[in-house]
């Protein structure tokens, strides 16, 4: 499952937060198919859904370690379709991040129409890594996300996104002159970004996938709202791949690549551990107008409840494809635990340790798997 979210700042710690329980489509996907697998008998209609209350324990290197409540009603709009989604979230975190949000993410006629949405108002704190060193950032604001997809083929689909972020960036620590150039452009702004999407999946379980692949694209044109900032480009790509290892392995793997213009803000740079759910680094240490990173995990189920994974994963990020050997590779490897929550569903708690490059552990806690 993934953990991340599609962007940092604001964006990130909504997405990967907040959207953790119900607002992120990638990861409701994932809970929901499974439920709707094993209710293939039940009724179908808005009035025959079921409530869903889910407490989440998270940590990671970029926001620290907090809670997400949600609560979300789910529902069968017809027989052939994935079920339907109705949440909200709220999250808090030791670092003094807080958020709340809501979605609704409709599936209907065999999956051929998807609608899948976002709302959310976050206080973010993080350090962003710059060249004059480490600098404490509060980043307030709303996040807004729609998009809707059409599905050529149960396996295929291609749609179009839109999203709205009205950001207000400040550095968290009043004896700290200000924010330097060239990130201070980006302090007070609205965005307007629209783009297209396309998933292809062909894994044989959305939530413990054993075998199959999985693609996912998107790119989106960012235009900012009073005309001052020129507009800007960015694009991602993900691919995974499952293989089933004896009775209770699992061989995952995943590569990604990211693609932004030199606009682009600062807070929708690629990133590791932005759109790759790279684990290791902090979403704001590395970041630049490309990046590039594959990742390898081993999982092994050791009893019906606990299970463990070892990974390892490099990436690297510069401002150009041809330049991005020059600031080296950046790579982390860990060992995971497993625990199985639920005996109807293969959901996962997951708390992982890593071992950078730079001779930094760092912890996450999360649901579900990483990709």
């Amino acid at each position: 499952m993934s953990a991340h979210a599609r962007c940092f700042g604001l964006a990130v710690g909504l997405s990967a937060s907040v959207g953790a329980v119900w607002a992120d489509p990638t990861q409701v996907e994932q809970q929901v198919k499974s439920a709707g697998n094993a209710q293939k008998d039940s009724d179908f209609g808005f009035r025959s859904g079921s409530f869903v209350a889910t407490p989440i324990p998270f940590s990671n290197p970029t926001i620290g370690s907090g809670l997400v409540l949600g609560l979300g009603y789910l529902f069968n709009i017809d027989r052939g379709s994935k079920p339907s989604v109705i949440g909200i979230a709220g999250l808090r975190s030791d670092n003094g991040t807080m958020g709340y949000g809501g979605s609704i993410n409709l599936y209907s006629h065999d999956n051929r129409w998807q609608l899948e949405t976002l709302f959310a108002e976050a206080d973010i704190r993080y350090d962003l890594f710059t060249t004059i060193g480490t600098l404490p950032i509060r980043q307030e604001g709303y996040l807004g996300r729609v998009s809707l997809s059409y599905g050529v083929t149960p396996d295929l689909s291609f749609g179009g996104s839109m999203r709205y972020l009205k950001t207000d960036v400040s550095l968290d620590a009043p004896d700290l002159p200000s924010i330097p150039a060239p990130f201070n452009d980006f302090l007070n702004t609205e965005i307007l970004s629209l783009g297209v999407v396309a998933d292809w999946d062909t894994r044989d379980d959305t939530l413990y996938p054993t075998s199959g692949n999985h693609l996912q694209f998107e790119a989106s044109r960012g235009i900012f709202l009073g005309g001052i900032l020129p507009d800007y480009s960015r694009a991602f790509l993900n691919f995974s791949h499952y293989v089933a290892v004896g009775k209770n392995g699992v061989l995952a793997a995943m590569a990604s690549t990211c693609a932004a213009s030199s606009d682009t803000p600062f807070f929708d740079q690629c990133a590791l551990g932005g759109t790759d759910s790279f684990r290791g680094f902090s979403f704001t240490q590395y970041l630049d107008d490309r990046s590039a990173s594959v990742q390898v995990e081993y999982r092994q189920t050791l009893t019906p409840r606990f299970g463990g994974v070892v990974f390892g994963g490099a990436g690297l990020v510069g401002p150009t494809y041809g330049q991005l050997a020059e600031g080296g590779t950046h790579g982390a490897v860990g060992i995971g635990l497993r625990y199985r929550v639920s005996k109807k569903f293969p959901v996962d708690l997951s708390v992982d340790v890593t071992r950078n490059t730079i001779d930094e552990n760092q912890l996450y806690i999360y649901v579900g798997q990483r990709f």
